[in-house]
């Protein structure tokens, strides 16, 4: 049941971090855009309620954690429910179980409940599974992906909890999809936590089922100087993701793999020069790709480093400039944002000219946030924007084989999802003449050369 947002006891320190960070006007604003459809206003936050007992699990989500696993995470507000999972192919029947961890977390006046975080496997593929947590409460299924192609991912950003976020959640779920992938800003709490376990509640039904596979944003810093220095301390505890398994030491970046795609989930909010742990994980992650058998290469991060929107203008710059070559010289195939509240896909690029061995940069910020939409883009549009448009929806990425993938936007009108812009791509893997590049010297990429 969702109800209005009301003030509730915790706000303190969100008065706090106005009174240290005062609010910026938005740049959004009316302008000539690629679509004549009538935009629609944002919509009123929704805060979803707990109706279960202390001790049944409540923001169940799952994730990929490393190969023919899964985490199932969840809360729940007895400290004394055991971080177990039964789970079975058969409804009703658990005949295994798994033990996992749990943690917990306070900031200032707020105390979290118990976070659990239980891996469960080694799982076939393409199945359904039935599991409870806890011991206790009702069961929940989850479906793991296939173990090749066709595999179908939706991606998300900036997707808050608003009557616009329950609307791109439904229109998600009425197409089947494998893996959910959310550019980050997930629950903007901005330090008001009860939002976090709000938003736990809200995505439940859709993440219990499917791995959600989340970075971070600006959205889960939550910094506070001397008292919170270091940020990101909910998202952390709430949302572990599978960076240990994937060789990374922070929860802020990691990769990992599915049917025959290497999807690399960057951290724009932490470091990123070349002397930067992320940089040197990056350049070792990429190293260990096998194109022959992983054709696809996916990079996720949240300021996008191609923008003509006005909002949040250069800010993925310097990360930009950071890191570009190295996704270029591993050539990437697609390279998905959020942060600007609008949709935005680009040809491919590589250090701002049209290059065809470069990614397709997309652009998608536009899952419900409460701020609203990013309305004003340059004029004239670059000629490397092929598309671009400020209403809310949601992407679906569709790996048909190693060759060819399907890319399609799907825009929010009110109780419909029209698709409003669709490419199909094509594997860098199948371009040879990307491989050959006599000025890379990268002694990495020398086997890959023969593709």
């Amino acid at each position: 049941m969702e109800k209005p947002l009301r003030l509730n006891p915790h706000f303190f320190p969100l008065l706090l971090t106005f009174f240290f960070f005062p609010f910026q006007p938005s740049l959004s604003s009316s302008a000539a855009l690629q679509s004549d459809y009538v935009r629609q206003p944002p919509r009123k936050v929704v805060v979803t309620q707990h109706h279960r007992s202390q001790s049944d699990p409540q923001q169940v989500h799952t994730s990929l954690a490393g190969k023919d696993y899964m985490r199932i995470s969840w809360i729940t507000d007895d400290k004394d429910v055991p971080s177990k999972v039964e789970y079975g192919t058969v409804s009703g029947r658990y005949n295994v179980m798994a033990v996992g961890d749990h943690t917990s977390y306070h900031y200032f006046f707020y105390s979290s409940g118990k976070i659990h975080h239980v891996n469960i496997g080694p799982l076939e593929p393409s199945t359904t599974y039935y599991y409870r947590c806890g011991g206790h409460g009702p069961e929940f299924s989850l479906k793991t992906p296939p173990p090749t192609f066709p595999i179908e991912f939706v991606v998300v950003g900036d997707l808050g909890q608003t009557e616009w976020t329950a609307s791109t959640l439904s229109h998600v779920d009425s197409k089947d999809y494998d893996v959910f992938i959310l550019p980050g800003d997930l629950s903007y709490a901005d330090t008001q936590q009860p939002l976090w376990d709000s938003f736990g509640r809200l995505v439940e039904p859709y993440a219990s089922r499917r791995p959600w596979m989340v970075t971070e944003g600006n959205h889960e810093m939550e910094i506070f100087p001397i008292i919170y220095p270091h940020g990101f301390k909910a998202y952390n505890a709430r949302w572990l993701m599978p960076y240990q398994e994937s060789g990374s030491t922070s929860n802020l970046y990691y990769s990992f793999d599915v049917a025959g795609s290497h999807v690399i989930m960057l951290g724009s909010y932490t470091d990123f020069d070349d002397d930067s742990a992320q940089y040197k994980w990056l350049q070792s992650d990429l190293a260990k790709v096998d194109r022959n058998k992983t054709p696809w290469v996916i990079v996720v991060l949240h300021a996008p480093w191609y923008n003509t929107n006005l909002a949040h203008k250069g800010e993925g710059e310097s990360m930009r400039k950071a890191m570009e070559d190295l996704l270029y010289k591993a050539r990437v195939d697609v390279v998905f944002s959020g942060h600007v509240h609008a949709y935005e896909r680009f040809t491919r690029i590589y250090n701002n000219k049209a290059d065809p061995c470069g990614p397709v940069y997309i652009t998608i910020g536009d899952g419900g946030n409460r701020e609203g939409l990013a309305l004003m883009f340059e004029n004239p549009a670059s000629e490397l924007s092929v598309y671009r448009e400020p209403s809310f929806g949601h992407g679906r990425l569709r790996v048909v084989n190693e060759d060819r993938a399907h890319w399609s936007w799907h825009r929010n009108n009110d109780s419909d999802s029209v698709v409003a812009d669709e490419v199909w791509l094509q594997s860098l893997t199948t371009t040879k003449s990307c491989w050959l590049n006599p000025g890379n010297t990268d002694d990495s990429m020398a086997k890959k050369d023969e593709l």
